[in-house]
């Protein structure tokens, strides 16, 4: 029996220890998210869907207060929807959406319609800070550098695809308002971020299956080890006279 609680105990132990290092290793996941029905740079009447996450245990979400991203300004923006008794407020740099406090442990959806998306952005951050019923406020506000690690707060970023180019009026007078070279350098610009996303939560799930199995090999070798010593303890004294 004590053996069976020696096991017990030390795989215990191994299964905490690679639960603290996948945690270490664990990526930071947005906890804003943003989509929208349309994401082609220039598109019109754009529904944009915002979803965040409430992350206390005591204190329900009562506000989101958004900075816009440049080239979208508030007059720009129209509430569609969101909590019952909530609404929004236009503000110098952006808009807040509040109202009555949700319940703890509720997240927050809601809509918002900007007439343009700028023609020149492969991204759009809407940095925001989520106030709750207890005064504590969330800063939504990281933007990952070129190069450097991941924000622990990251701003929800909207993902913008290149412009389409505008139609010709005549075959002869074709006259494009873009050129191609910025809107692949734009595409290119856009599927990078998304790419080194990806490879970057890619690289800590790795790391994190790598210490699971060690701790699984170290755990056998263990095992392997107490059974040879239980076996050699079990054979009879060497030696002696016939």
């Amino acid at each position: 029996m004590s053996r069976r609680r020696g096991v017990l105990r030390a795989a215990m132990v191994m299964i905490a220890g690679v639960v603290v290092i996948l945690g270490w290793a664990s990526p930071t996941y947005a906890h804003i998210e943003v989509e929208a029905d349309k994401t082609q740079a220039g598109a019109t009447d754009v529904t944009v869907t915002f979803t965040a996450e409430s992350e206390s245990a005591s204190a329900g979400i009562v506000s989101l207060a958004v900075t816009l991203p440049p080239g979208i300004i508030p007059s720009d923006v129209a509430y569609v929807s969101g909590p019952a008794g909530w609404s929004l407020t236009p503000s110098a740099t952006g808009y807040t959406v509040g109202g009555p406090a949700l319940s703890v442990g509720q997240d927050v959806q809601y809509r918002i319609r900007i007439a343009k998306l700028p023609v020149d952005a492969p991204s759009l951050p809407f940095k925001t800070l989520q106030t709750y019923s207890d005064g504590r406020v969330d800063r939504w506000i990281g933007i990952q550098e070129p190069g450097g690690p991941a924000p622990e707060m990251p701003a929800p970023i909207l993902i913008v695809q290149g412009a389409a180019p505008a139609p010709s009026p005549t075959a002869t007078t074709a006259t494009p308002t873009e050129s191609p070279t910025a809107s692949a350098t734009a595409t290119s610009d856009a599927a990078g971020a998304t790419e080194e996303s990806t490879s970057s939560t890619t690289i800590w799930w790795v790391a994190g299956v790598l210490a699971l199995v060690a701790a699984i090999v170290a755990l056998s070798l263990w095992l392997r080890r107490r059974r040879g010593m239980g076996a050699d303890s079990s054979l009879p004294p060497s030696g002696g006279s016939a």
